[in-house]
């Protein structure tokens, strides 16, 4: 709306000083010739607007003119601007509004205040992305974001981890980001339970709509399922013979840790998520480490590791 861009175009020149036609441009995604009608009706409408012509010029505010925010202390505008733009938010469509809003609060503040929300973005910035975590494929979330604000049933059907294709029709009751990794929080058949979005292929809201229990909360529900769901992930135990280099790097992964024997290697008990994972991070070990038990684990590595030696013989 024009309105909205008038405005935002209003904070930028209060929030940054003078800026060009292009850089305004470029900012609200409008042409310069939009900005240049912009400005003129907000001339119009009495707000004092400069135009200084040249390479070197561009547009900027008389001084002191600004709208002050109080009330918020110096701690709370910090904890303001500690917020970056998750790569969620902008999933969901609302990076800009948020920067925006971000946008309004910084033109609001008293100059002796706006200084804290540069201190604060230089010296603290939030990732809420795991490292080598690629961004997952979503292209079914603003169809269920749609059916979530308007109450509607979906139409869903996902893919299970052998490959099976699943479908059913569930009343959404919310969307989690965890780690920005999306999940949808549904109800099927009186039972809520949570799916990754990245595995839902075909998703279409429905006509019908559905009523949404009053009692239910998202954040209590979903910190008991996260629980839950830990609690019952496959466990693989795996009693490991290590050597003195490679226990420093296992001090937080060993559940129980032996005396040292007479050689100064030291038998733990490490977890894995099942057996192929035990046996692949063990062979990146190398010869640092000796399986103890299970007897199934340690032939199948000392299988893998004589396959090995029989291509490089070659």
């Amino acid at each position: 709306m024009r309105a909205d861009r008038l405005i935002s175009l209003l904070l930028l020149l209060q929030t940054r000083g003078k800026m060009t036609a292009f850089e305004l441009a470029k900012e609200l995604e409008v042409t310069e010739r939009t900005v240049y009608r912009d400005i003129n009706a907000l001339c119009s409408a009495g707000v004092p607007i400069f135009a200084i012509p040249g390479p070197a010029g561009g547009y900027g505010l008389i001084e002191n003119y600004c709208t002050n925010l109080t009330g918020l202390k110096p701690e709370e505008i910090r904890a303001l601007f500690m917020l970056s733009i998750p790569t969620p938010i902008d999933q969901l469509g609302f990076g800009q509004e948020l920067r925006a809003a971000l946008l309004k609060l910084s033109a609001a503040l008293p100059d002796n205040r706006r200084k804290d929300q540069s201190l604060t973005q230089q010296r603290l910035y939030l990732d809420s992305s795991w490292w080598f975590q690629e961004e997952e494929n979503v292209p079914f979330l603003s169809v269920i974001q749609n059916a979530l604000w308007s109450d509607h049933l979906l139409y869903i059907q996902s893919e299970t981890y052998f490959g099976a294709i699943l479908d059913w029709v569930v009343a959404p009751y919310g969307l989690v980001a965890k780690a920005s990794v999306w999940y949808l929080v549904y109800a099927r058949e009186d039972t809520v339970r949570a799916i990754r979005v990245s595995r839902i292929i075909q998703a279409e809201m429905l006509p019908t709509t559905f009523v949404r229990p009053m009692d239910f909360d998202l954040e209590t529900f979903w910190k008991a399922w996260v629980v839950e769901f830990e609690s019952t992930r496959p466990r693989y135990t795996v009693k490991l013979r290590v050597s003195p280099a490679l226990l420093p790097r296992l001090k937080y992964a060993a559940k129980e840790t032996q005396t040292p024997d007479a050689e100064g290697w030291t038998t733990v008990n490490l977890v894995f998520e099942s057996f192929e994972a035990a046996r692949n991070q063990i062979l990146a070990y190398g010869g640092a480490c000796e399986v103890v038990e299970p007897m199934a684990l340690r032939m199948s590595v000392a299988d893998f590791a004589g396959q090995i030696i029989r291509r490089y013989e070659r």
